[in-house]
């Protein structure tokens, strides 16, 4: 267990650029676009910004950060570059927030930014041998995982292909994801097969796409002229890999940090009313809610069919599409789950607004293994 926040610490904005493909785009314009958005929507200046932190994975040069915010003006402030794999924003944002919760600063930038080439993410180095074995790519390792849940629980096929119908749906109201279709789950379970059970339509695209947040102390807001009617609360952070007892279930080490996370929040998970998991896989989208303690576990597949994760349901869950339909550009995706959650605290959500959300969790997961688990409270 971490130490505890000296203050309280807020989201004053958040900013998004469109996931999808925009090959003619720079990351370094989509980047600036959604921190130009997030500063609007805190209502501050990037002059005022004391601090930036900066989650990516994949190399665009050096000093990224520097390169993205040097756009904006050169102020001398320290940028900081963070690379951990699908969870570098989230821990770039946790950074963020350990900084103004000790003092250092009380206004800060966190963003994350990618161009993710097209094909299966490999995770290992290019000289590794497990590029030449194929165990480095992520989705036969969700397979893997799938496999031994349907072995275990007794789940059908079906269940993990609800996850990405529902997140589709979903997608349709949010006109930042990169799919905004709907597929059947005839459909989705007749794609191309790309690691059995999981077909093409269960396993996440590859995206570009940027993410921004500003983070600020509560009792400095005023100083800045925020409007402290939107703020939310940064009530619960947690950061950790995995152990050796994780080999045990995979929903543990999700288990692990989520209870570090619930107790700096003071709640539990009965009182989380909106939740975003890392569905990079469409089981992954059930087993990280029985991690999160959100469900029994394996009996998560059977709240997916009932509709128990739906915008209406007991457990709504990636309601603005999740990695499913929003794509994951690696080094956005964590920022991303918090744009949603802040947009869903806010009431601001529009026709996928989750009734009285007061609390939302954010899961994210990473190659390594890598957890992070951030809670927000309005």
């Amino acid at each position: 267990m971490g130490g505890m926040p000296q203050r309280e610490v807020v989201v004053a904005g958040v900013g998004l650029h469109p996931f999808g493909r925009f090959p003619e785009k720079p990351v370094e314009d989509m980047t600036r676009q959604a921190v130009v958005e997030a500063l609007k929507d805190a209502g501050v200046s990037y002059q005022q910004i004391q601090a930036g932190y900066f989650g990516h994975v994949y190399y665009h040069g050096m000093s990224m950060g520097e390169g993205i915010l040097r756009g904006l003006g050169l102020t001398g402030i320290p940028i900081f570059n963070v690379e951990n794999a699908c969870s570098s924003s989230s821990t770039a944002f946790e950074m963020a927030f350990w900084a103004v919760a000790a003092g250092v600063y009380d206004l800060v930038l966190t963003f994350g930014a990618e161009k993710v080439p097209r094909g299966p993410v490999s995770v290992s180095a290019a000289n590794s041998p497990q590029r030449l074995l194929g165990t480095d790519h992520m989705m036969a390792s969700y397979a893997l995982r799938a496999r031994r849940y349907m072995e275990e629980f007794g789940a059908p096929v079906e269940a993990f292909a609800h996850v990405a119908e529902k997140a589709h749906r979903n997608a349709t109201m949010n006109p930042y994801a990169q799919y905004q279709k709907v597929f059947t789950l005839e459909e989705i379970l007749n794609s191309r097969m790309i690691a059995d059970p999981l077909t093409l339509y269960q396993c996440c695209p590859t995206s570009d796409g940027a993410s921004a947040a500003v983070v600020c102390a509560r009792e400095a807001a005023s100083r800045y002229s925020i409007d402290t009617g939107r703020l939310v609360t940064i009530a619960g952070v947690a950061l950790q890999t995995s152990d050796y007892e994780d080999r045990k279930g995979e929903h543990l080490i999700a288990a692990r940090t989520s209870r570090e996370s619930y107790e700096m929040a003071g709640i539990g998970p009965e009182d989380v009313d909106v939740v975003q998991v890392h569905d990079a896989a469409t089981n992954a989208g059930i087993f990280q809610l029985e991690g999160l303690g959100l469900v029994e576990r394996g009996k998560g597949w059977q709240l997916e069919l009932e509709g128990g994760t739906e915008i209406d349901g007991r457990i709504p869950t990636n309601t603005d599409g999740g990695l499913q339909a929003m794509g994951h550009p690696l080094g956005a995706t964590g920022i991303r789950m918090l744009h949603e959650l802040v947009t869903q605290l806010r009431g601001e959500a529009g026709a996928r607004q989750v009734r009285d959300a007061h609390v939302g969790i954010a899961e994210n997961s990473g190659a390594g293994e890598v957890c992070t688990v951030i809670i927000l409270k309005k």
